[in-house]
């Protein structure tokens, strides 16, 4: 059976299934048993499961795959053939043109400064018909008909990016990531007519991507008084965004016809969803499920990814330290962006050394049973990242290993 086979069949949805895959470490510990660490892990039940989830919360709108959260090929055009998804969200252009050879629907969810990559796209008939740029600033544009003159190249696809962040009351301030320029929906309609005037250009989609709901975690254990603010203000910032995004869109609708709008991420897949201006929703990040995506009341994906490390020394009898372990995702330095330790259970970091570059010492009572050479299973806290460490994952089913498929980084790919 293929690996697109696999992720076509119907989902396992009973509650012993679900409770089975929420807890595969012996599992998958007993069918790696050959594989020397550090390696990784992907279950392709809990992906299916996954992939199912986002579709459904989507609610007929598809779902643009977010590369960055994913960076296995193999995956993400598998993924492709699964009815509900459409089209691939890149994050630089190098790797939207190494796609395109294959994905006919690429977009670039950044602007790229990458002269050579622009040169390439302006010259290739397939990546300019398949690839779409991502701008939102007049330099932009400058840029790429610095590349390749307007005359001299194919037409480029463009997408205007929409500030999404919410300027809240005190003491809350800006929510959002610093992105685009335009906020407003007559900055977007300004270049939107600056790219219709001029030649070379095609304004074909628009995306506004509201990171303080779908990247802010809104049920972290033991932070009632935080989850309670985090729900408030995702509340209003979506009412506010709807009524901004929906102007934004009429705004540049009534200039050029548009393809798509892009909206959302993992965390916010239903109520982006909901705007009918939007006619896509971006993720990700949910189908492989890091750990940093259990904190999260709409949606409780399974964890379909995992690693191992080996025990390499035993400093005292109830200590016991692995090799390498700090693979710490992006974002704000915390603890919520370090590797999970989740089996065996009853271990934790030790808090003046934690996830090391070389090692990392784990304490608690699982560790005096541990010996040098044993094994521990840990989780990435986000999800595509944990791609870049690894050339592979092996890819499990019914306790049993079906597949090796390379990560970006083991088809010597680094497109950051």
């Amino acid at each position: 059976m293929t690996l697109r086979d696999l992720l076509s069949s119907a989902p396992d949805d009973s509650t012993a299934d679900r409770r089975r895959l929420s807890e595969p470490w012996a599992a998958w510990n007993a069918a790696t048993a050959a594989e020397e660490p550090p390696f990784g892990a992907l279950d392709v039940r809990a992906l299916r499961a996954n992939a199912a989830d986002l579709v459904r919360r989507a609610d007929g709108k598809p779902v643009r795959l977010a590369s960055k959260s994913i960076r296995v090929r193999s995956i993400i055009e598998a993924l492709l053939d699964v009815p509900g998804f459409a089209g691939v969200l890149a994050f630089t252009l190098t790797e939207a043109l190494w796609l395109a050879r294959t994905s006919p629907d690429v977009v670039v969810g950044y602007p790229t400064a990458d002269r050579q990559a622009i040169a390439d796209l302006a010259r290739s008939e397939q990546a300019a018909a398949s690839v779409t740029l991502m701008v939102d600033s007049v330099e932009h544009l400058d840029l790429i008909d610095a590349v390749a003159s307007p005359a001299s190249r194919l037409p480029i696809r463009i997408c205007l990016d929409l500030d999404a962040s919410w300027q809240g009351p005190a003491p809350f301030g800006r929510l959002g990531v610093w992105r685009s320029p335009l906020h407003t929906p007559a900055q977007v309609r300004a270049l939107a007519e600056e790219v219709q005037r001029r030649p070379g250009f095609t304004l074909v989609g628009l995306m506004a991507y509201e990171a303080q709901v779908a990247g802010v975690a809104d049920r972290v254990p033991g932070r009632f008084a935080t989850n309670a603010a985090v729900s408030w203000f995702q509340q209003r910032s979506q009412v506010e965004l709807a009524e901004r995004r929906g102007e934004a869109v009429a705004q540049v609708s009534a200039l050029a016809d548009l393809e798509f709008v892009n909206g959302g991420g993992t965390g916010s897949v239903e109520t982006t969803a909901a705007d009918p201006a939007v006619t896509e929703i971006a993720a990700g990040s949910g189908l492989f499920a890091g750990h940093y995506f259990d904190a999260y009341s709409a949606f409780s994906p399974l964890p379909a990814t995992g690693f191992a490390l080996s025990v390499v020394r035993k400093p005292r009898a109830d200590r016991a330290t692995v090799l390498g372990g700090g693979w710490v995702a992006s974002g704000p330095p915390g603890v919520d962006r370090l590797p999970l330790v989740a089996y065996p259970a009853g271990l934790r970091m030790v808090p003046r050394e934690m996830a090391g570059e070389v090692q990392t010492p784990l304490v608690g009572g699982s560790a005096r049973r541990l010996s040098v050479g044993d094994r521990v299973w840990f989780r990435h806290a986000k999800s595509g990242e944990l791609s870049e460490r690894v050339n592979e994952f092996v890819l499990i089913e019914d306790d049993r290993i079906v597949d090796r498929l390379p990560t970006y980084r083991g088809e010597g790919k680094a497109f950051l």
